[in-house]
């Protein structure tokens, strides 16, 4: 069998021809995919910065309350009747001294006017047996008599007067109504269902549980201060800062949790805090110190404490351990290691390292 022998010219242009084509085509690859600057050395890596935030901060500490009316009333009729007029709207906001339900009166006013009637008949006959009594006609027995009549006919004129007013059912308090659960034309007694319910909203309490040294703790701020604040987290994520009319504890220790309830009366002008809702609070009792304040996604850690990245104006980066405080809201405090001017990364740390160059873009975060 014959083998062919390849000349090495061939060979050559062949290997030429490969390595151009290659070269070739990462020329083009570099031409058509745009320049992307990376960590990796093609180019500063870009960054998220903010800028740190002062603020007024005292110590506080967060409890988990929930919302009570101080104030609530139900509705329920003090004398029997058909239910004939229903003078509110459901849910509607309703003031002490209005008229909100009107129970059939026709029986009570006659009831008055029979009383009325018993009680002038009864006045004539004290009136005749007292002028006997005085001329010794009658007995001390019969006199007596008389008098008890009287007197027992005045307090069935008063009973009338009262059933006639509890027909006329009146707002007790002022507040909100709820929803209508006896309709007109129903037959109602005092030993009935309760026709509705109030609940006042301005004031409410704010009611929570702290443990007997908390407690004491509390009872000690009272008296050194006047004002206690209460910072209230909405259920909408809004916080509304309150003054505290009244603070006060509760008179037992729950044995199964170990904690005691405290009790704050806060205004509710704008009725935005409703009875039963569940709420974060902040009690302080100053309006706190100026503090530097930190976002804690800028937080990072190593063995040799708590540090942040800063960027200064040149866009180079700076590794800065810092000493932290209490938390506030959802940043903390700084007592040493920034300034205010300082600028921290907030994403983009896993990119950087101390003394590199970045490029920053700055976030702008709620006041």
């Amino acid at each position: 069998m014959k083998v062919k022998k390849i000349k090495s010219s061939k060979i050559l242009s062949k290997v030429l021809y490969g390595c151009i084509c290659c070269a070739f085509g990462w020329y083009l690859h570099g031409k058509m995919m745009p320049s992307q600057p990376t960590s990796y050395g093609m180019g500063d890596p870009y960054v998220l910065v903010q800028n740190l935030q002062e603020k007024n901060v005292s110590n506080q500490k967060k409890y988990i309350a929930q919302i009570e009316s101080v104030n609530s009333v139900d509705i329920i009729p003090q004398v029997s009747g058909y239910l004939e007029e229903i003078l509110f709207k459901d849910g509607s906001y309703v003031n002490v001294g209005d008229k909100i339900f009107v129970i059939e009166q026709r029986k009570y006013k006659a009831d008055l006017k029979s009383a009325e009637a018993k009680l002038w008949q009864l006045q004539k006959e004290h009136d005749r047996m007292e002028k006997l009594h005085k001329s010794g006609d009658v007995t001390d027995k019969q006199f007596d008599a008389a008098k008890s009549a009287l007197r027992q006919a005045e307090a069935a004129l008063d009973l009338a007067k009262l059933n006639l007013e509890h027909s006329e059912i009146i707002a007790p308090i002022s507040g909100y109504i709820g929803k209508t659960l006896v309709t007109k034309g129903n037959l109602v007694s005092p030993n009935t269902q309760k026709l509705a319910r109030i609940v006042q909203m301005n004031p409410v309490r704010v009611a929570f549980s702290v443990t007997d040294k908390e407690r004491f703790r509390f009872l000690e701020k009272t008296k050194q201060s006047k004002d206690a604040f209460v910072d209230i987290v909405l259920p909408s994520g809004d916080v509304k800062t309150v003054n505290a009319k009244e603070l006060f504890t509760g008179n037992e220790i729950n044995a199964q949790t170990a904690t005691i309830p405290v009790y704050v009366d806060v205004e509710n002008e704008d009725h935005l805090m409703v009875p039963g809702n569940y709420v974060d609070i902040f009690i302080r009792f100053d309006m706190g110190k100026k503090s530097l304040l930190v976002p804690q996604v800028a937080l990072s850690a190593d063995v040799h404490g708590t540090y942040v990245m800063t960027v200064d104006d040149n866009n180079i980066v700076h590794q800065k351990y810092i000493k932290l405080g209490a938390v506030f809201e959802d940043k903390q405090v700084v007592l040493s290691g920034l300034e205010p001017t300082d600028k921290v990364i907030v994403q983009g740390l896993q990119k950087v390292r101390n003394g590199i160059k970045v490029q920053p873009t700055l976030v702008e975060q709620d006041r």
